[in-house]
């Protein structure tokens, strides 16, 4: 799908698509996976295929402006910003996939791509391609996805993806949770499938697209990608946590919580960590972005600003949902309000790879001098 630049940008079609995502956020919840009408609307915007190269009908944005869409998307409902990130930052497979997989997969606009972490999976090389059987779990959005990704690797074999239909494999209902329930992330198997070579590639290759998209290690794209999510979901709780504000009273006192001290003090240490969260992602980003275009390569250095600046966006949001739901009171407690879906989905966000505490070892050893052991940076 072609678009123009002035008012029709990815953010304006984000920002179109948003109030109907927001208005169907209990059904969203209720059925643990988004309504086929807001998938669509999604597709046709062109949403999952912003960072797709433009050689393969791809918008290739700049990453910034992709942040925001993310947001605003996660602003509406948390479930929704998760799923367009993660199909949308796995789309960037396409830059280093050999050219006919990516004309395959990826040259179709109404590719949406669904994966998930193998669960210990073996392929057999046979005659013209695989046999795979396996397990692989939290795959977000495999339910409005038409290819699946699953990954084998292990016993001295490089990581091969093979990408499969998503008639061809199993899914297994595990999505027994409270937050982030609308990405119906289920777990898949397969069982001796067949997998022609032509839909299979090996993951440690260099990038075939020369855009800096395609430089930046995918694992930290959706680290800063899954901190919007977070950053999104965090402003949509602190907006509703002062919108009750101007209007609760509390018992037995006249007037609302907004003209409480402990509130007002509250509120403007949320807003100053939310904004702070924001612009150490917005401005690690930006720095490496304008860095890898002229320099056509990733630094250590530039890695480890990335995972601080994900990470810290993640778990900062959950401080400040904290913030907003304790100033809420009992009304906080009601799952249809606002500010209760934003702290389950805040706090299983934390719990996913990309928010792991951990990550911080990792950079504190990188600006202590050491050589980074930890997790994935």
């Amino acid at each position: 799908m072609q678009h123009i630049n002035g008012t029709d940008t990815p953010l304006a079609r984000a920002r179109a698509i948003a109030p109907r995502i927001e208005d169907l956020a209990e059904q969203i919840d209720e059925t643990r996976e988004l309504p086929r009408d807001i998938v669509d609307a999604m597709v046709d915007a062109g949403l999952f295929r912003l960072l797709v190269p433009t050689s393969l009908g791809g918008e290739e944005i700049d990453i910034l402006d992709y942040l925001d869409v993310v947001q605003a998307i996660a602003y509406a409902d948390g479930s929704a910003g998760w799923c367009l990130n993660q199909g949308a930052v796995f789309a960037t497979t396409s830059g280093r996939a050999p050219r006919h997989l990516a004309e395959e997969v990826w040259g179709d606009p109404k590719t949406v791509v669904a994966n998930g972490p193998p669960q210990g999976p073996k392929t057999l090389s046979v005659d013209q391609g695989f046999r795979l059987t396996g397990k692989w779990a939290f795959s977000s959005g495999c339910r409005h996805a038409n290819w699946i990704a699953a990954v084998s690797g292990g016993s001295g074999q490089p990581p091969r993806l093979h990408l499969v239909t998503r008639e061809e494999v199993d899914f297994i209902d595990v999505w027994d949770v409270q937050g982030l329930r609308g990405t119906g992330s289920f777990s898949f198997t397969a069982n001796d499938l067949f997998v022609p070579e032509s839909r299979t590639m090996l993951l440690d290759v260099e990038p075939l697209e020369a855009g800096p998209l395609y430089i930046i290690p995918q694992h930290l794209l959706f680290a800063c990608g899954f901190g919007c999510v977070a950053l999104g979901v965090a402003r949509a709780g602190l907006d509703a946590t002062i919108e009750l504000a101007g209007d609760k009273r509390p018992r037995f006192d006249g007037k609302t919580l907004a003209h409480d001290a402990v509130v007002q003090s509250q509120i403007g240490k949320a807003e100053a960590t939310w904004r702070a969260a924001k612009s150490l992602l917005y401005e690690c980003m930006g720095f490496v972005w304008e860095s890898v275009k002229s320099t056509g390569s990733i630094s250590v250095e530039d890695r480890i600003h990335l995972r601080m600046a994900g990470t810290h966006a993640i778990r900062q949001s959950a401080d400040v949902v904290d913030i907003a739901y304790n100033l809420s009171g009992s009304s906080a407690i009601f799952g249809s309000t606002k500010i209760q879906r934003r702290f389950q989905d805040a706090h299983v966000i934390t719990q996913q790879v990309q928010g792991r505490e951990a990550h911080y070892q990792t950079v504190g050893e990188y600006f202590l001098g050491l050589d980074p052991t930890g997790p994935v940076f």
